[in-house]
């Protein structure tokens, strides 16, 4: 049965045209009451200040590194504490955001991956896919691209999940999952940004798909069971995929990327699947 969702932000909020998180936090719509921690980041913007917040449900805006410990305060009082962050808060936040899964906290944590910090100007996370150009890497990122949500697994939590803003279905699904559930839960949401990937406003669902279509991003959940979800089950065939260079050439941030360099990615998305695929075995 597919899921209502609804959209908890109000007409006329100041997010960018194609925004991925105005587009992702509607699939907190299928929580009960959701109280939302937010971290300093473009979500600071979209929300605004009380009383003329943009979002219909409470938000708490917090510095970067406290949101998962803010959040752990507030789910003594209250269910389904939502810290919503981007790569860059969670960048500058894993040392609580890690500190929280450990003990195994009642919340939900939900990163809303662009792949770079957008909101002070493009600069590179540890999130960015490699040779991406960003205004700190302008030759193109060389360094590894972290995988926060298989950190995250390794943390032993009852729940961890990736998922799509091109998919919302399959995450609200998975909203709704953690939300029936006890303790830390994490979901890594893939939110390809327009001005940042340099892709017209009006193709942000159409580049999130293309991401998981040609494998360089895989939807999966782990809830005492790891499984691949949704699309990504007939990417696990690398012959169904679509090629990964029609993924990179229709963003900007790749303008002008080898053929080497779109061969060493391929080779580094295989990797990835590989690790995934034995992950599948073990848990």
């Amino acid at each position: 049965m597919r899921l209502e969702i609804g959209c908890p932000l109000l007409p006329g909020n100041p997010s960018c045209q194609g925004c991925p998180h105005s587009i992702g936090l509607k699939a907190l719509s299928v929580l009960e009451n959701p109280i939302v921690v937010v971290p300093a980041g473009c979500t600071t913007i979209i929300a605004g200040m009380h009383p003329k917040s943009s979002l219909k449900f409470p938000v708490v805006h917090v510095p970067f590194a406290s949101a998962p410990a803010v959040a752990c305060g507030l789910s003594k009082a209250y269910d389904n504490v939502v810290v919503w962050m981007g790569d860059g808060g969670a960048d500058i936040g894993f040392a609580t955001l890690s500190g929280s899964a450990v003990r195994n906290d009642n919340i939900i944590v939900i990163v809303s991956d662009n792949e770079a910090y957008m909101n002070t100007g493009i600069q590179a996370s540890g999130t960015t896919f490699w040779k991406a150009k960003t205004t700190t890497s302008p030759t193109g990122k060389r360094e590894e691209k972290k995988d926060l949500a298989l950190i995250m697994l390794m943390h032993r939590v009852p729940y961890v999940a990736t998922a799509s803003v091109g998919y919302m279905h399959d995450f609200a699904q998975k909203v709704k999952k953690a939300g029936e559930i006890r303790g830390f839960r994490f979901i890594h949401l893939h939110s390809p940004c327009p001005p940042g990937w340099r892709f017209d406003s009006s193709k942000t669902v159409e580049i999130a798909r293309m991401a998981v279509k040609s494998g360089a991003w895989i939807l999966w959940e782990y809830d005492g069971k790891f499984k691949l979800t949704g699309a990504s089950r007939k990417c696990r065939d690398k012959g169904k995929r679509i090629p990964i260079e029609e993924y990179l050439r229709a963003q900007g941030r790749f303008r002008g990327i080898s053929d080497d360099d779109v061969k060493e990615i391929e080779k580094k998305v295989d990797e990835v699947w590989n690790l995934v695929e034995s992950l599948e075995k073990m848990f």
